[in-house]
């Protein structure tokens, strides 16, 4: 008989971009776990990272603030355990609670809400990539021409760890019997670039038959933050022809599916326990991927492809087999996963329980996400509003979308004076979560004062950008 005490397992990926989801609507990708727990749960349409890029939305996802409420701007700012999030409370409510594979914090000593971390995966050395913080005239990324070369060749690093995170979750579950009343934390690092997959997952599909990106458009004319941004993370421009970028798509999709199975070998170990029932799951992702729509690879952008993520969520008291407008973001996490182990939750969060979204149905619900990294000449906010959005660039021109209408984002109408109270009226929202111009100010303060702290920028140029955080190299502890 499985005690009332309920259970909390989050599964977490890195680079999922939603639309290349099953249950999203695509119908090239074979993902039929995550569809298979979107069928028995609720799916969110529109879910959203907090910062399209790892260590602040990660920061985010655990303290259940704003990556310009906690100051952690970029790669380099990695979380330490402060301010508290919600592993600390479960830890102060008596409840297990455990991380198997990727967090990338700052490191395993630092106290940051775990029981214990089960193949830890942190940034390297304790800083990360302390280059991300050359904003002003920064350095070339040689990384974007050795992850174009390394397009479908060879298998990527992350594979065997992914694998090797299932298979500690699965022993863990096993461990776990009849023992209920725990909170595990499951991050793999799929389908995280270099865009390089197992053969058999590979083989599952034909390159020429899958969706080209779209090309790119006016953008850099309209804005030149996100053209700068283009111009140094030039990912595309080390391409040799279209059939390479065919070739680049067909490994990223290849990789979701790897991910999708590590997923279900998560979930059927669940399932051996006799838990399903008594466990809420809830999958989601660090952040998405442009994967190559206007030329864009990776994350940082702004837009649908990398802001945005997917976000399910299964068990006691969700609605099965819906679809839900809501927009959401992963600082929901944090009061969801504190109320469903019954612990205290902190008064200053801005988020809400996902399982009372689930059951209601709130489309014009505000979502916020933020970026100040790598790239970026200035701080750029994003704003869903109802079905609007809007993407603020400080001393730039702003972007407005209608999603309802203009799904992929090709239209900005911030110019047309037909959508002046539409971009006034967003502006406005925006306004009551962030000022735009006081954080792009405090983020270049603290990212000034950690060159120093590293020697100056001087030595910061000197160091060599990282491509991505290899699991041989970081600080696992």
């Amino acid at each position: 008989m499985i005690s009332k005490r309920r259970n909390t397992l989050v599964i977490m990926s890195d680079e999922h971009s939603r639309k290349i989801v099953g249950a999203y609507g695509n119908e090239h990708v074979v993902t039929p776990n995550l569809d298979a727990l979107a069928s028995r749960g609720t799916l969110f349409e529109s879910a959203y990272c907090n910062s399209p890029i790892c260590v602040p939305s990660r920061a985010s996802l655990h303290t259940g603030l704003y990556p310009h409420q906690i100051r952690k701007w970029d790669n380099a700012m990695p979380y330490d355990g402060k301010p508290k999030g919600w592993g600390h409370s479960l830890q102060e409510a008596n409840v297990p609670v455990v991380s198997i594979g990727k967090l990338h914090f700052r490191d395993s000593a630092s106290d940051t809400g775990f029981d214990e971390q089960i193949l830890p995966l942190h940034v390297k050395d304790g800083i990360g990539d302390p280059t991300t913080l050359l904003r002003h005239d920064p350095p070339p990324r040689p990384g974007t021409k050795q992850l174009s070369a390394m397009a479908g060749k060879g298998e990527t690093p992350y594979w065997e760890y992914d694998f090797n995170v299932a298979s500690e979750a699965e022993r863990w579950l096993a461990s776990r019997g009849q023992d209920n009343g725990w909170t595990l934390f499951v991050s793999f690092v799929l389908p995280h670039f270099p865009l390089n997959a197992p053969k058999k997952f590979r083989e599952l599909y034909n390159s020429q038959t899958l969706p080209f990106p779209k090309k790119n458009n006016s953008y850099n004319a309209e804005n030149e933050t996100v053209g700068a941004m283009r111009a140094l993370l030039d990912f595309q421009d080390y391409f040799g022809n279209d059939g390479e970028i065919r070739e680049a798509v067909a490994n990223y999709y290849a990789l979701c599916s790897a991910l999708d199975e590590n997923i279900g070998r998560v979930l059927a170990a669940l399932e051996r326990i006799g838990a399903t029932q008594n466990t809420t799951v809830i999958y989601t992702s660090d952040h998405g991927d442009n994967i190559g729509a206007r030329g864009y690879w990776g994350k940082s952008t702004l837009w649908e492809e990398s802001a945005g993520v997917p976000m399910i969520i299964a068990g006691p008291d969700v609605p099965q087999g819906k679809r839900n407008r809501t927009p959401v973001s992963l600082v929901d996490l944090y009061p969801t996963i504190v109320d469903l182990a019954n612990a205290k939750r902190e008064n200053d969060r801005p988020g809400a329980n996902l399982v009372d979204l689930a059951q209601a149905n709130s489309p014009d619900r505000p979502v916020f996400s933020e970026y100040h990294a790598v790239g970026s000449k200035t701080g750029m906010s994003m704003l869903r509003l109802g079905h609007f959005k809007l993407i603020e660039c400080v001393n730039d021109l702003p972007l407005l979308y209608d999603l309802e209408n203009d799904p992929e984002e090709t239209v900005n109408l911030a110019p047309d004076p037909a959508y002046a109270k539409q971009l006034e009226h967003c502006r406005s929202t925006l306004s009551s979560i962030v000022n735009p111009k006081k954080a792009n100010k405090q983020a270049f303060k603290d990212q000034a004062s950690l060159i120093e702290f590293l020697g100056g920028e001087d030595s910061v140029r000197e160091v060599v950008p990282l491509a991505f955080t290899h699991p041989g190299t970081s600080n696992r502890g």
